[in-house]
């Protein structure tokens, strides 16, 4: 089954509700520059309304970093109770390693061939256990370090899922497109963020993560 991953979460309320519409994952964005960026004490409050309203059920609770140091990753998915860190920067290979396997990159390459270089330099340090992916892709944007709305060329997916054990997809992804991609390319996972928004960045509309995670769901079958 294809896991779903709703990123850029920035209230408890969305995320009990994406969690109920059935996502796997729910990604909360501690990047300062992002409009969907929420502070170490709101996303404290995110992950203990979860934990405490679905106990086990809770999903997977994913960080998005970009560019911070080992340390305050480290220190923010502690102080928070992340499962994951999601680095989307221009991390290096030593960085991702540097956080034990709770870590895993995010990349954008312009070409096949940057994203196959890109894989050989992070293969060492993919997680190893079965609920996180491999790596993340996203659509290549010279500016952004994701978010964009623009979707991965099919190129690129198929060279990365060919040559990684799980892939995450993202970039781009609607309720209405998103079941086509997952019966032509088979992701481990696939990640939305504004393609479930009603407008504002970050806040989610219910009915669209709903028509997105059925859509995967009929892909699946």
């Amino acid at each position: 089954m294809t896991k779903v991953k709703i990123c850029g979460v920035c209230t408890a309320e969305n995320a009990l509700m994406a969690a109920r519409c059935g996502a796997d994952l729910i990604g909360l964005n501690f990047y300062p520059k992002s409009p969907r960026y929420v502070t170490r004490a709101a996303g404290s409050a995110i992950a203990a309304r979860l934990r405490e309203q679905l106990g086990a059920a809770c999903p997977t609770l994913v960080g998005v970093f970009v560019n911070a140091s080992a340390d305050e990753v480290r220190e923010i998915v502690e102080e928070v109770g992340l499962d994951y860190a999601q680095l989307s920067g221009d991390e290096s290979a030593e960085a991702v390693a540097a956080l034990g396997g709770i870590a895993f990159k995010a990349i954008r390459p312009i070409d096949e061939e940057a994203a196959l270089a890109e894989i050989r330099r992070l293969e060492a340090v993919f997680p190893h256990t079965a609920d996180a992916p491999s790596i993340l892709l996203d659509a290549f944007n010279p500016k952004l370090y994701g978010g964009t709305g623009e979707t991965a060329d099919f190129a690129i997916v198929g060279a990365v899922k060919r040559a990684v054990p799980r892939l995450m997809l993202a970039g781009g992804l609607t309720a209405e497109n998103v079941a086509d991609r997952v019966r032509r390319i088979r992701p481990w996972g696939v990640d939305v963020a504004s393609g479930v928004e009603a407008g504002t960045p970050g806040a989610k509309d219910e009915s669209k993560a709903r028509a997105f995670i059925q859509a995967v769901r009929a892909a699946d079958a």
